[in-house]
């Protein structure tokens, strides 16, 4: 009876003490996440090393800055001279106080305050916004390594959505000219260096437009045909590869892309949009969510871009649509980009 009794009457375990988020030892570092202080030396971080985190950047000078992997966001304050590639960032990129620096980013937000003579390779899902800002310089993104487009899926970032040439001055001076878009040929190896040190050696990198993750896009600039045509995949997540081979061959024919978007969309929305009944059935199956959101269309100039892209939608499946001919091509861009300007308002 003793034994039994006294089993009952043993004690549970006591409760383990409560941790609090600025005690797990599992917590990053943010020395692991901030660049400062630093003068004429090149650094930065491997794909995997930042994984997500936010990056502090600051009070750097002559440097260059590799971010070679996704962000949650990134502060860059005091730099002058420096060179940067900041990897896909899922939030805001701010540049505050900075001079002289040459960059490549791709982000959902993108701004800067009081800076001067900056150049932007830029992908940003958003319109990006100058305030206080002057002498800034802006081109579309252009960077390939392997781990790069899966980066951009972790930050949420689709390469086909680029506002990078739709820049919004806050503070607009009057009578001068706040910011330019670079010359159409620049290209980013001019501007930023590849890294040579030997820390980024194993990086396998190009700025090829042609392997670039990011498709080359005019943006604001004047088309310079005008002729130009709509070209819309559907099931653009298992076209990946298709849509990628598709922009290549035409442009080595001689067409240009002047904007790329994906959107979420329903499929009445998309047979209004194409007033076309031959899609009827794929708008229908994107209505009942077979494709719903899975849709990329490009606008595409140049000289008989219809014949060109029309004669290369083979190798890319059923499920592409190519504006028919010129007055209709008109119709399908004015319809198209309509609709994405009421979606966003």
């Amino acid at each position: 009876m003793g034994c039994l009794e006294s089993k009952s009457k043993q004690e549970s375990p006591p409760p383990e003490p409560k941790v609090f988020s600025w005690e797990r030892k599992d917590r990053p570092d943010p020395k692991d996440y901030t660049l400062a202080n630093l003068k004429d030396v090149t650094v930065g971080r491997l794909p995997g090393k930042v994984n997500g985190e936010g990056f502090v950047i600051q009070d750097c000078h002559d440097c260059n800055i590799y971010i070679f992997d996704n962000s949650a966001t990134i502060t860059i304050d005091d730099c002058v001279g420096c060179t940067f590639f900041l990897g896909p960032i899922k939030g805001s990129v701010f540049f505050r106080d900075c001079n002289n620096c040459k960059v490549a980013v791709a982000c959902q937000q993108f701004r800067t305050r009081d800076c001067k003579k900056m150049d932007f390779f830029l992908l940003c899902d958003s319109q990006p916004i100058i305030e206080s800002s002057s002498g800034m310089k802006f081109g579309c993104f252009q960077y390939y390594y392997p781990e790069l487009e899966g980066q951009f899926e972790k930050a949420s970032l689709s390469v086909y959505n680029n506002n990078w040439s739709n820049i919004y001055d806050f503070t607009p001076a009057a009578g001068e000219t706040t910011w330019s878009l670079l010359p159409e040929n620049s290209k980013v190896e001019d501007f930023i260096p590849l890294p040579t040190t030997e820390e980024f050696s194993s990086m396998e990198i190009s700025t090829d437009v042609q392997r670039s993750t990011v498709p080359l896009t005019l943006g604001t600039r004047r088309k310079p045909s005008n002729q130009s045509c709509l070209v819309v995949f559907f099931e653009c997540a298992e076209k990946k590869p298709q849509i990628k081979e598709f922009i290549q061959k035409i442009q080595q024919q001689g067409c240009m892309l002047c904007q790329t978007k994906q959107i979420s969309i329903k499929g009445e929305e998309i047979s209004r949009i194409l007033g076309s009944s031959e899609y009827n059935s794929l708008a229908e199956q994107v209505l009942c969510g077979l494709f719903l959101g899975a849709l990329v269309g490009l606008e595409v100039n140049g000289d008989n871009c219809i014949q060109i892209c029309s004669g290369q939608i083979g190798s890319a499946g059923s499920g592409v649509y190519v504006s028919p001919d010129n007055q209709k091509a008109s119709t399908d861009i004015d319809q198209f980009y309509n609709f994405i300007d009421m979606s966003m308002s």
